[in-house]
């Protein structure tokens, strides 16, 4: 398995979360959050160590780390656990390390569509 840090700049709050996903001695993924935000941390106290399988093929509101978001974050469009799934999933070898963006565009052309 791979180990994998994620920085999340969530925007306009111009909060900063670094995501740390390891792999623990039980095939389980460690996760631990450095965060800006105060129900990130909240969020971050209650996760325990997670299957990576199980989490990334986990319909949304069966996700633990959604779950835990529902319960802490009050701003849905907080992008924090798309970024804790998205570490999960590298750390387990489920995916590759790619940067993930969110950005806002003035037209359809600028979205670069094929």
């Amino acid at each position: 398995m791979t180990n994998c840090m994620v920085c999340v700049d969530a925007g306009v709050c111009k909060m900063k979360t670094l995501i740390i996903a390891k792999e623990n001695d039980m095939g389980l993924i460690d996760i631990e959050i450095k965060s800006d935000c105060p129900n990130i941390l909240k969020m971050s106290w209650k996760l325990e160590p997670m299957s990576p399988y199980a989490e990334v093929e986990a319909e949304f509101h069966k996700s633990e780390v959604y779950k835990l978001a529902n319960e802490a974050i009050p701003h849905t469009a907080c992008p924090v656990p798309a970024g804790i799934v998205k570490a999960l999933e590298v750390a387990g070898d489920l995916g590759l390390k790619r940067d993930s963006v969110i950005k806002f565009v003035e037209s359809e052309d600028e979205a670069g569509l094929k």
